[in-house]
């Protein structure tokens, strides 16, 4: 079984990959014509490679018509027809080229996918679990002692205390203020 890297793997999205180039390995790759096919589709699809195609195009018809019979290969009286026999090879392998590169790219976002739900399924998790804590602080909160009502039961006992040590003293003076 080929050793995979994380040049080569496709669980790991286009982006995320730190290399520019594809490395060389030396113990072979089972994938690398695939990598090489997207590497083609991807320049298929770039407008270089369009302006590229029409300026070979243009360059092959002015050459073929322009200059001298003995110098042109491809007839412009037959129209060109080494020229279509180019562009429609050209063609042929494009097709599965581009699907082929197609399909490995639908292989990275069916992974990427899946890893999107599984960290929002995560997410989510998390999110009820802090919810259930904050429920769960607030009713602890309620049950807690606020400042003032903890200061009105000190003040009382205060006042108790005061009230036994004017009995214990035996101050009657002191006894009436206290009652009242």
């Amino acid at each position: 079984m080929a050793r995979t890297d994380e040049t080569t793997r496709l669980d790991s999205p286009k982006g995320m990959r730190t290399s520019v180039l594809p490395t060389r390995r030396r113990n072979g790759s089972g994938d690398a014509f695939g990598r090489a096919t997207e590497g083609i589709a991807r320049a298929m699809g770039t407008p270089w490679f369009l302006i590229g195609l029409t300026l070979f195009c243009a360059v092959w018809m002015g050459w073929n018509t322009l200059l001298p019979k003995a110098l042109q290969f491809d007839s412009a009286a037959i129209g060109f027809t080494a020229l279509t026999l180019v562009l429609s090879l050209q063609a042929s392998y494009a097709a599965p080229l581009i699907l082929l590169a197609q399909n490995r790219q639908d292989d990275r976002d069916r992974v990427q996918f899946e890893q999107d739900r599984q960290r929002a399924e995560r997410n989510l998790a998390d999110t009820e679990y802090l919810a259930r804590e904050v429920v769960a602080l607030r009713l602890a909160m309620r049950d807690m002692a606020s400042k003032d009502f903890i200061r009105a039961e000190l003040r009382s006992l205060l006042e108790e205390l005061d009230r036994r040590d004017a009995i214990d003293d035996g101050d009657p003076e002191r006894r009436a203020d206290i009652r009242g």
